[in-house]
């Protein structure tokens, strides 16, 4: 349908094509140059020659002054794509001073001075409503706001593009969700069904929230009500929002592209190409551009790269490799630990000028989200950052008795895998450039480290002889594969197996005969697989066999020390809960825990089951088990009802596969807690109105 008076539409409008703010540019244009010449753009006897001339006359400029003959130029461009995208770039085409302009008089006769005048109050007026609508006057302002009470992991925040509210991804007392909070407001309040929400982006209109959680993209109003699901989105790691209703997202995999989907829901299809890993996409104001950071590729590639939704366009913009922010027309990362703003032409896609401090100790958040920045800024010139990375507190390994009564320390460390011989434990801990394992003598505290690939490495798990260490790594191409290595820590890191979809181990048999992991399958999402490894040769396995495959997440699958039972967590009751199945596969299911579980282990004698429950307690159920005995026999398992024994203040970092292992007898947790049992609250989050004001005028 076409609306609007002909005279004055843009082509794309006169075409009866989607329009934006750019059609409102072109109109623009034409009454500026009315009121410069007094002479009508287009004029036709019928609405249908004035139509034609819009769509195929170039406008006569040669009666407009040479001073303003580019700002007009740029907008009447015929093809939006080359039109101003924001009034607010007027001044900047301005060849001089609107007072010193000298024009032709019209015949009309308005003078010289009239028409500079008119140049200056449209000007005036145009540049009022644009500047109010993207930041507010007065001076800058600076004030913090607390995280939620009780917060001892901030995952994410971004603020709405309305400027009137920060939502907040983060875990308070052991549970990760989504918290909305009015920047007028004293205290933020949690949002219902977000469980688990990770990375939180609004849509333009400030109305609703798109988030991740649970290997899904989801999105949830603003005011309240059910979340919805948009698609699978096993890792999301950032997303964007356009005004046209289309989200562009990283999943963490389908190949490490930048994907899109309709607001609505639908099919996901992948936009970018670029090796290593694509993370945290920002639309820039056409809504048809959007940045994002690519790293694990090289050097020489690594960066925040321009691109565009039909993937045609694919460029570096900046080498540093921190996610990026783009506001009031300049690009904000973090170098060296401080927040940097940089100038950028969103229609051609350049940086300019020089690169300006605008905030200091504020660090990246590495790990296999790709260099997180803890930056949002609105479309009203309010920015929130945080100091110290995403994640605050130093995480502490620990040991714990069945009463919760701590016995010690092991130090910083994720992920911890107790040697067979309880000597040593394997751990990981994160780096500038993912993640590597290390190594620990549990006697001297010596430590070594196990793994130097500049990647993600991942899930260790040892051989029953110890002499082994089985992992994850996203070397190759950003999947995660699985490989092993001698536990001296010497010699090379053996590929055991890859392919395209991404796995985690989460055990090595306790006979040695298989190797235990969960792999990702659009189709199926999370399922359970295990490895048979040959016996006496161990670096020859063959291919991975399925044991659990559905329509629901299957993970962390633990073998009893017997082979016979298989422990996991599952999500077919809408919640995580510990399940027990017969090994391989025969008939039989148990559910384990009752209100929600996750993280199953074996005590050493399989006489009981711990797990973490949904409370963060640590859980412990006694367990009678008996295999069948011959033809038309079924297996036995009689779980007892789950006991409580002590509060485990995990730490719940969101890319752990296992937080805590437990010693063969079942009386010693080796766990990775917060700092201070978990009391420790996350600072405040740093709040600057007019941001853009405190940037010297050299760098602006």
């Amino acid at each position: 349908m076409i609306l609007g008076t002909a005279g004055y539409m843009a082509p794309e409008q006169a075409k009866g094509e989607k329009v934006n703010k750019r059609a409102d540019i072109w109109s623009w244009g034409v009454v500026l140059y009315e009121l410069l010449t007094g002479e009508r753009m287009f004029k036709g006897d019928e609405v249908a020659d004035t139509l034609a001339q819009v769509l195929t006359k170039e406008p006569d400029l040669e009666r407009v002054a040479p001073q303003v003959r580019k700002l007009l130029r740029r907008c009447l461009e015929k093809d939006p794509k080359q039109r101003l995208h924001g009034i607010g770039d007027v001044r900047d085409l301005l060849e001089d001073r609107p007072a010193a302009v000298v024009l032709s008089p019209s015949r009309l006769g308005i003078g010289a001075s009239i028409a500079a005048g008119v140049l200056l109050l449209a000007l005036g007026i145009f540049s009022f409503l644009y500047f109010r609508a993207t930041s507010p006057p007065g001076p800058v302002q600076r004030y913090t706001i607390a995280a939620p009470l009780n917060t001892t992991n901030l995952n994410s925040f971004a603020i709405s593009p309305d400027g009137r509210y920060v939502a907040i991804a983060a875990q308070v007392n052991g549970k990760f969700q989504l918290w909305l909070r009015a920047l007028d407001a004293l205290e933020a309040q949690p949002m219902p069904g977000t469980d688990d929400a990770t990375y939180p982006f609004w849509s333009p209109d400030s109305r609703h929230i798109a988030f991740f959680a649970q290997g899904k993209l989801k999105k949830i109003d603003a005011g309240g009500g059910p979340a919805q699901s948009l698609c699978d989105a096993p890792f999301g790691r950032g997303g964007s929002w356009n005004r046209e209703g289309l989200i562009v997202f990283s999943s963490g995999f389908s190949g490490n592209a930048i994907q899109r989907i309709s607001a609505a829901g639908g099919g996901p299809a992948n936009v970018t190409k670029t090796k290593g890993l694509s993370r945290f996409p920002v639309f820039l104001p056409d809504g048809r551009h959007f940045l994002y950071l690519v790293t694990r590729v090289s050097v020489d590639q690594n960066g925040i790269y321009l691109s565009s939704l039909d993937g045609e366009e694919n460029r570096r913009v900046l080498a540093d490799e921190s996610s990026v922010v783009f506001a009031a027309g300049r690009l904000l990362f973090v170098r060296e630990n401080t927040l940097m703003a940089q100038s950028f032409d969103a229609a051609s896609g350049k940086t300019m000028g020089e690169v300006s401090p605008v905030a200091e100790g504020v660090s990246l958040l590495t790990s296999m989200t790709g260099n997180y920045v803890p930056v949002t800024a609105s479309d009203t010139g309010v920015l929130l950052y945080a100091r110290g990375g995403g994640a605050y507190g130093t995480n502490q390994m620990a040991w714990y008795d069945r009463a919760g009564k701590l016995r010690g320390t092991v130090g910083p460390g994720r992920e911890p895998a107790i040697s067979p011989d309880e000597k040593s434990v394997v751990f990981r801990r994160l780096t500038a450039l993912g993640g590597d394992l290390w190594l620990q003598n549990l006697a001297r505290g010596a430590e070594q480290r196990f793994t130097t690939d500049p990647s993600f490495n991942q899930a260790p798990v040892w051989s029953p002889q110890g002499d082994r260490i089985a992992f994850s790594s996203n070397r190759s191409g950003g999947v995660h594969n699985l490989y092993q290595k001698a536990a001296s820590a010497t010699g090379q890191d053996d590929l055991l197996l890859a392919d395209g979809n991404g796995k985690v181990v989460s055990q090595w048999s306790r006979d040695g005969r298989f190797i235990v992991y969960s792999e990702f399958d659009p189709k199926t999402k999370w399922d359970i697989w295990v490895l048979p490894i040959e016996s006496g040769a161990e670096r020859k396995p063959v291919s991975g066999t399925p044991f659990l495959r559905s329509e629901f997440n299957e993970v962390s699958g633990q073998l009893s020390p017997d082979s016979h039972w298989m422990a996991y967590t599952s999500d077919e009751s809408g919640q995580r809960e510990v399940h027990v199945r017969p090994f391989p596969a025969a008939e039989g299911q148990w559910k384990i825990s009752l209100t929600g579980g996750e993280q199953p282990r074996w005590r050493g004698d399989g006489d009981e089951l711990f797990f973490v429950g949904a409370d963060g307690k640590m859980m412990a159920v006694a367990v009678k088990a008996a295999v069948s005995s011959g033809p038309g026999t079924k297996p036995s398992f009689e779980p007892g009802a789950p006991q409580q024994l002590f509060e485990t203040h995990l730490a719940q970092s969101i890319d752990a596969a296992f937080e805590y292992d437990v010693t063969a007898d079942g009386k010693r947790f080796l766990l990775d807690t917060n700092p201070g049992g978990g009391s420790a609250s996350a600072p405040p989050l740093n709040v600057v109105v007019n941001w853009s004001r405190s940037i010297p005028p050299s760098s602006r």
